[in-house]
Formats: C-alpha cells, sequence, structure tokens
C-alpha cells in the first residue's frame, strides 16, 4: 500500500445490521474510504476497483461471493458465520496459486470474543468437563453460532480427546444440545439479546466460567477495521483475527 493511499472498501450485505456498521465504521476510518455498498442481489461489478470486499451476507451467499472477489483479484474479510472445515478448505483451493488475493475469515471480530477463547483454550485441559451456551438474537440464521462452534473447536484439540463426564442415557431429542467434536453446544435465540457466549468448565469442588457480552454491533468494528488492514498485507486464508491482534 503506497504512502497516502486510502484503502477502497466495498461491503458486501450493506443493507443488513451488520453491514450497515461496517459501511460506517469504514467511512469514519481515515485510511480507508467506502468505495461501494451493495447487497444480496446488487450487480457486484461496483467492487470492481476496490482493494477489500467486506462480506456480512448469508451462509447461501458467501461462498459465491468469495470466489467471485478470488477471481476478480480482490482481498476478502469474511464476518458472515457458516463455515466449516468443508468451506474453509474450497476457499483455500480457490486461493491456490493466486498471488493477488488474502482472504480472512472471522468467527467473531469482538476482541473480547477473541481473548475469550484464546482463554477458553488454556483452560480446556485442566477441567473434567466443559460446554458452551451461546445466546443471540432470534434473527440469527444459524446454529450454533461461529463463534461457538469455534470455541468448542479450539477446546477439543486442547483436551486432546479427553471426554466431560456424561451419565445422560435418557433425554428429549436436543436437550443436550449440538455435539462439536465432543463439547456439548447450547443456544439460545432470544428477543433483545445481541450476542452472547458462556463457556463452562467443572472440576473438583470448583467451576470456571468465561462470558462475553456483546452490546452493540459496534463492538466488532474495530476487529473488522483490524481485518482489512491485516489483509491488505497477507495472502493466502487467514481463520479469525487472533494473528492480527499478535496472539
Amino acid at each position: 500500500m503506497t504512502s497516502g493511499h486510502k484503502v477502497q472498501v466495498g461491503v458486501l450485505g450493506a443493507h443488513g445490521r451488520m453491514g450497515t456498521e461496517v459501511s460506517r465504521a469504514v467511512d469514519g476510518a481515515d485510511d480507508m474510504e467506502l468505495a461501494a455498498a451493495i447487497d444480496v442481489g446488487d450487480d457486484r461489478d461496483a467492487l470492481r476497483g476496490c482493494d477489500v470486499a467486506v462480506d456480512f451476507t448469508t451462509p447461501g451467499a458467501v461462498m459465491d461471493n468469495i470466489e467471485w472477489c478470488i477471481g476478480s483479484g480482490l482481498n476478502v474479510v469474511v464476518g458472515t458465520t457458516g463455515f466449516d472445515t468443508q468451506r474453509l478448505d474450497q476457499v483455500r483451493t480457490w486461493l491456490t496459486g493466486n498471488e493477488k488475493s488474502g482472504v480472512l475469515i472471522a468467527p467473531n471480530f469482538g476482541i473480547a470474543a477473541v481473548l475469550m477463547m484464546r482463554f477458553a483454550e488454556i483452560a480446556a485441559p485442566h477441567f473434567d468437563s466443559a460446554e458452551i451456551i451461546e445466546l443471540h438474537h432470534p434473527n440469527k440464521i444459524d446454529a450454533p453460532s461461529g463463534t461457538a462452534r469455534r470455541t468448542a473447536e479450539l477446546i477439543a484439540r486442547a483436551r486432546a480427546g479427553k471426554a466431560s463426564p456424561d451419565a445422560t442415557t435418557q433425554q428429549l431429542e436436543g436437550a443436550r444440545g449440538a455435539d462439536v467434536d465432543g463439547v456439548h453446544v447450547h443456544a439460545v435465540r432470544l428477543a433483545g439479546l445481541v450476542a452472547h457466549q458462556e463457556v463452562l468448565f467443572g472440576g473438583h469442588g470448583e467451576t470456571l466460567t468465561l462470558r462475553h457480552d456483546s452490546l452493540s454491533r459496534e463492538s466488532f468494528m474495530p476487529g473488522v477495521l483490524l481485518g482489512i488492514r491485516w489483509v491488505m498485507e497477507h495472502r493466502g486464508l487467514t481463520i479469525g483475527i487472533d494473528e492480527a491482534l499478535g496472539l
């Protein structure tokens, strides 16, 4: 990036709740310029000439958007959820041999949320039990959340196959939540909430609860701007903003 050049940013999903906040944050950043703001179904040609496209659309639209952006030589920052191993591998395939594009896909752009996930990973091997409760607004279309899924994956990896004790033999379907790599995840959808998560650990005579609360969508914007700056300088696929934070 040349001195004095403002990063030209295009926002996909610009009319949504997160897209609106991203557009406002980019517009207020001294080193960026909002060059395009489009929504699902709009002509993506408006993104040509941008340095970075930021995607906050839907799980059904995001993969096609990423493929198009990579094919057009754009960098991409993705906050849309719904990414599993298969989808991440597909993005890596699209990036093979591409020296123009960097893609950053983050389960959560909240800096405190990223720290919560890191703390959970550190604590995970030291307790007998680990479970996750995630709580979001009722308009969220995926469950569990991308943050909860990623947290569970990190916990499972840190525990190296260690299972939580559970004598349940009779249950209503779904009562024990989703099983993500052996970690139970419970999803709550409730009016009035934004994005919240608790990670519960239990051991001999003690428990540890890690909780993160996003009280407004503005809380994610410092991480989004950090991701835009990061992807300008890093090719290939980056998962999360951990590395950008120096974690």
